[in-house]
């Protein structure tokens, strides 16, 4: 989908970007996979643009589905939250993921940018909720860390390790990239969660 395309505009099943191949590429997780495929929504949230990512987790590891942008224009900061609440509950209802991540708020030293992040953020997750599944809250290193390796990583090197850990040709929208980047982030903390528990351990 087109970086300025709105949600109204992307129909589902299309994608930002395609698929290359669904071998296992070389530094994917070893971790035990699941018998049993299941969904994951991974949500970016903004105050005028979330951006969000579905994949699926499965034996092959994780498989890209769909992502995009529920953009929000406008001066009116409430008409924007709820533009973003019938976004994401479209995104929601379309896909039924099984299970969803979100990132934390990070706070700043604008603090006006911060409490309007917030209330996005609320928006979003409220959107959710029509649909009770098991959310999950990743701080931005923890998802810097799960998909490249450190947590300082630059923008840039988390959507690019996004591609290569997905199989994806072409160039993913910076938002719906930060959202997949959360939803792998997710995969990569249940598969280390599942290995420990089955070692008698505790995360």
């Amino acid at each position: 989908m087109p970086r300025s395309s709105a949600w109204r505009s992307y129909k589902p099943g299309a994608a930002d970007a395609a698929p290359a191949s669904t071998a296992r590429r070389p530094g994917a997780s070893t971790s035990p996979r699941p018998s049993v495929p299941y969904r994951v929504l991974g949500l970016d949230p903004g105050s005028r643009a979330t951006g969000y990512g579905v994949i699926e987790i499965g034996a092959e590891g994780p498989r890209y589905l769909a992502s995009g942008t529920v953009r929000a224009a406008g001066s009116d900061f409430a008409a924007r939250l709820r533009e973003i609440y019938v976004g994401v509950a479209a995104v929601v209802d379309t896909y039924r993921p099984d299970e969803i991540a979100i990132e934390k708020v990070f706070v700043n030293r604008n603090v006006d940018s911060a409490l309007k992040l917030g209330q996005a953020r609320g928006a979003a997750l409220a959107a959710t909720f029509a649909h009770p599944v098991p959310v999950a809250e990743y701080a931005p290193r923890e998802v810097k860390l799960a998909v490249v390796g450190t947590g300082a990583a630059e923008k840039g090197q988390v959507h690019k390790m996004v591609t290569v850990l997905l199989s994806l040709q072409g160039r993913l929208a910076a938002d719906a990239a930060d959202a997949l980047a959360v939803a792998l982030c997710h995969a990569h903390a249940s598969a280390r969660r599942d290995l420990l528990a089955r070692h008698g351990g505790t995360p």
